[in-house]
């Protein structure tokens, strides 16, 4: 073979968008996507697809997610005629308060260690997904990762730079108290002390030993078996606080999509404890904005920062556990509150603040099948490798969701054991006059709602092709006035931005500015799709 660097690309390249008549599925790494096609040429669905790629992007990009993860979906069903929602995000242990982690010196929930892990949902999701729409056994589904998982992959591109990014923040928590972390370190760390690279074989087999348990117990043996045992065990063990109950006490939850009118298109979202409100509140500003002709022009790129900033200076402060939440949905998406909204945006930027609406942050897939069925799914770890616990013997390794919690009382999304924390990741689906066009997402943490606003904007305003919208340079919000902008936007725009009082950054790092992917279906039930430049982004069609 040639001698070759894979982390250099010295020129731009360009992807044309996929066409398929029966089947697609996209995800962040080729491995994945080839697995959901493989499932649904073998006479599987769409969900069923979903819920295989679901299984392996643990050990596909375990940078992304776990079996310790958290998951959403939303599922169009074509013979229903309806979008349905699915919620499996984790809660809190019981053991856990805002007041005892103050109490331990914290004025803010950290990122490592036992304190942010909750329950995790992803495998009752996946279970659920199945016993509800599913036409295979899990079983079958599972047998692709548990293949990669004995036998190894090779590490893609994207993955291994935030294996190496990540692998220094677990370190540090190993000084501080390595007894949490030890099983993690052997797990996903080589034994020489370096982390995996480009092209490097990964295997886990335990792993696999997981996933035949949970195949063998429709995903049982994680809530109320052995698996269950073996995690509270370790917690024990190790400083963690999880019971058997906050295990044996745990289900996912059917919810019903929140919309958005958006230029004759209905944006789906799934509601909080989520923050895809965050995205249907921007687009219900923009709506009533004027956008320049073309997309490349600052006041393109200002508008959109200005709704976000405002629908996020909002749902950070009154998205929580919707059992907790003073404020309602439909509240803040009153079409008089978000003209109000709308007005406090000038030709400036603005230091966005919370209003009263009383007055008026993972992989990310999506699959379609020859029925028309279609999902959006998408399922995270919170920070990169999450927690950095992982439970020895079993291949789990925990989110950090936790994190997100707030320790002031006065908080709705205050910490209380039970209780979901807001919740980053956001699964998008867009409808036609109740007809499904199809799923969407950008995944990233609290980049999340800001990409799947500029694709949607890129999409429905700018007529672009699913590749072309994601493609498209992206801005990002960071705080205040302050924002990233991809360097391929150029710096005129940069400029332009900061004379209207942004404090822009010009980034080269693209992975940071979100990982998406798009399926769309027309009229003739033929797919196009698209798939992420940012990461090591797959379509794969049938």
């Amino acid at each position: 073979m040639p001698a070759f660097d894979p982390l250099t690309y010295r020129y731009a390249s360009r992807r044309n968008v996929v066409y398929a008549k029966n089947a697609v599925a996209c995800t962040s790494v080729p491995l994945g996507a080839q697995i959901g096609l493989d499932v649904m040429k073998s006479g599987g669905s769409a969900v069923d697809a979903a819920v295989a790629m679901a299984a392996a992007m643990p050990l596909l990009e375990p940078t992304g997610n776990g079996l310790g993860s958290d998951c959403f979906a939303l599922v169009w069903i074509e013979r229903d005629k309806r979008l349905y929602g699915l919620n499996a995000s984790g809660v809190a242990p019981m053991a856990l308060s805002a007041e005892k982690v103050r109490a331990m010196g914290y004025a803010a929930m950290p990122t490592e260690g036992w304190l942010p892990t909750m329950v995790p949902g992803a495998p009752a999701g996946w279970a659920e997904l199945n016993r509800r729409f599913g036409t295979k056994p899990l079983a079958e589904l599972f047998a692709p990762a548990i293949s990669y998982a004995e036998e190894g992959y090779p590490v893609p591109v994207n993955v291994a730079r935030q294996w190496e990014r990540d692998s220094r923040r677990i370190a540090k928590a190993m000084a501080e108290n390595a007894v949490p972390h030890e099983y993690w370190w052997k797990s996903f760390i080589k034994p020489d002390g370096t982390p995996y690279r480009v092209g490097e074989l990964f295997r886990l087999p335990d792993y696999a030993a997981t996933l035949r348990s949970l195949a063998a117990t429709d995903c049982e043996s994680y809530y109320r078996g052995a698996l269950m045992e073996r995690i509270v065990a370790f917690s024990r063990a190790t400083g963690g606080y999880f019971c058997e109950d906050d295990f044996r006490n745990y289900r996912p939850e059917w919810v019903e999509p929140i919309t958005q009118d958006y230029r004759g298109y209905t944006v789906c979202e799934i509601p909080p404890n989520g923050h895809g409100i965050t995205v249907l509140m921007a687009l219900g500003m923009l709506n009533g904005l004027t956008l320049p002709e073309k997309r490349e022009d600052a006041d393109y790129y200002h508008k959109v920062m200005e709704a976000i900033k405002l629908a996020f200076a909002d749902t950070k402060t009154y998205v929580a556990d919707p059992r907790y939440m003073k404020t309602k949905v439909s509240e803040l998406l009153d079409p008089a509150y978000l003209a109000a909204r709308r007005a406090l945006i000038t030709d400036r930027a603005l230091e966005p603040r919370a209003s009263d609406p009383h007055c008026g942050g993972t992989i990310y897939l999506c699959t379609a099948d020859r029925e028309g069925n279609m999902v959006s799914f998408i399922q995270s770890n919170y920070t990169t490798f999450g927690a950095g616990v992982a439970v020895p013997g079993t291949g789990i390794s925990l989110q950090n969701r936790g994190a997100n919690f707030s320790l002031d009382p006065a908080s709705d999304n205050c910490l209380a054991g039970g209780k979901r924390s807001y919740h980053t990741i956001i699964p998008g689906f867009l409808l036609k006059d109740g007809a499904a066009v199809g799923p969407f997402g950008v995944m990233g943490a609290f980049m999340q709602p800001q990409g799947q606003v500029e694709v949607l904007v890129n999409t429905l305003d700018y007529h672009m092709n699913p590749q072309e919208a994601l493609d498209a340079p992206r801005i990002q919000w960071i705080g205040g006035r302050r924002l990233e902008l991809e360097r391929e936007a150029g710096e005129a725009i940069a400029d332009e931005l900061r004379a209207m009082g942004h404090e822009v950054t010009v980034v080269d790092d693209r992975i940071s500015m979100g990982r998406g992917q798009i399926i769309w279906r027309g009229e003739d039930g033929v797919y196009t799709a698209g798939t992420e430049p940012r990461c090591d982004g797959a379509v794969t069609a049938w």
